[in-house]
């Protein structure tokens, strides 16, 4: 604990900082709450678009199967070109929002390759746009996490050291005033008492 001044200005100082962790307080530990919601939120969110990318890369290889010409169909068939996103805010903390990708399509010979490319391209597309959402949304669990652990500690830094060391502060000033206040009350009497003995004295001596 650092060395405070023993005054009563300093514990104006102390009372107003209390007052001031006691305001911020609450608010603090009400961000901690809506952080641990959104990032759960995102999370859970996150873990379904990768259950749909997963769901559909089944269903192509499945229907892929079906044409019997797998190698027709090759991954680089599809790029993407530019990536599409916006921007949001969650309690203060500015995170990028996924709103979509521009694709580029592999040159390919119409006439020798077969009907269905377009179809495999066009769900790929689709596979690839799930791939980046996702991956956005891990952006944003990443930035507010790293919100929710700055927020933690000021809680922790309020809760368990600022307002207790400025409660023992106020309460160190106050005994100490309070013991000041009674030894000059004493010392007050003790010097009436002097002076008083000092003029019966005198009024002895000049009978």
């Amino acid at each position: 604990m650092a060395k405070i001044k023993l005054t009563k200005n300093e514990l104006k100082v102390q009372k107003d900082a209390l007052k001031m962790y006691k305001r911020y307080l609450p608010t603090l530990m009400l961000k901690k709450q809506q952080l641990q919601t959104e990032i759960r939120t995102i999370d859970a969110k996150a873990k379904e678009v990768r259950a749909a990318r997963v769901a559909l890369e089944k269903e192509f290889e499945q229907w892929i199967s079906v044409f019997g010409e797998r190698e027709a169909f090759t991954p680089d068939m599809v790029t993407v070109k530019n990536i599409k996103k916006g921007v949001g805010n969650i309690a203060g903390v500015t995170i990028p929002v996924y709103e979509g990708a521009d694709f580029g399509r592999g040159d390919y010979d119409l006439y020798k390759t077969p009907l269905w490319i377009d179809m495999a391209a066009d769900r790929m597309e689709k596979a690839l746009s799930l791939d980046l959402e996702a991956e956005v949304l891990d952006e944003q669990v990443r930035l507010l996490s790293q919100e929710l652990r700055t927020t933690t500690q000021r809680v922790n830094l309020f809760e368990k050291v600022k307002i207790p060391e400025t409660k023992a502060n106020i309460k160190k000033i106050t005994v100490y005033l309070g013991d000041e206040q009674v030894a000059a009350v004493v010392r007050s009497k003790i010097s009436k008492k002097k002076l008083q003995a000092k003029i019966d004295e005198e009024q002895e001596a000049a009978k």
